[in-house]
């Protein structure tokens, strides 16, 4: 192969070893720039069932939020830990449920609420947990424009029991992320 040939193609390489290096890079970045906090509820038990089988419920949230190109992104993951019977776990559980995020500005008192989502999805994946009553639900991400100020995610979740005559629930909070 002539030298010229051999060159270029031994640039054309090392250009796409650099570029593949470059691009995991990023992507790698992007994805460890979540600031996450887990916390845990009590247990909540299902007011409308009375039987012998299990009925309570228990949940743990991640929070996420991530400061990236001009703008704050928030998400969260709920996880659970339900009934195992197919009597209490179907589709006539829950009126609604659904998980409420919220994007805050850090400031000294309460902090406000810069833009929020409500997460209905969260119904569904709960009354398809899996036969031992355990499953897990990923909200959407909000996107907002940042300023200078430090930002977080905060969320809970609301359920609205079938059979109990009431609507929501008082809502179920968790730990917020931390600050980016």
């Amino acid at each position: 192969m002539p030298a010229f040939k051999r060159t270029a193609v031994t640039l054309l390489a090392a250009g796409a070893v650099v570029g593949t290096t470059l691009a995991t890079a990023a992507t790698a970045s992007a994805a460890a720039s979540y600031h996450c906090k887990t916390s845990s509820s009590p247990t909540f038990d299902d007011p409308s069932y009375n039987g012998p089988d299990s009925d309570n419920w228990s949940f743990d949230v991640k929070l996420c939020a991530k400061r990236s190109g001009g703008y704050i992104y928030t998400t969260a993951t709920v996880y659970w830990d339900g009934p195992y019977s197919s009597g209490t776990n179907n589709h006539f559980t829950f009126n609604k449920a659904r998980f409420h995020l919220q994007t805050k500005k850090s400031v000294r008192g309460t902090d406000p609420v810069v833009a929020y989502a409500n997460y209905t999805g969260l119904e569904r994946a709960l009354e398809n947990s899996s036969a031992t009553g355990n499953g897990s639900y990923q909200t959407g991400t909000i996107k907002t424009k940042a300023t200078a100020a430090s930002y977080l995610a905060d969320g809970y979740i609301q359920l609205d029991w079938s059979g109990d005559g009431k609507d929501y629930k008082a809502p179920i909070h968790f730990t917020a992320s931390p600050t980016v």
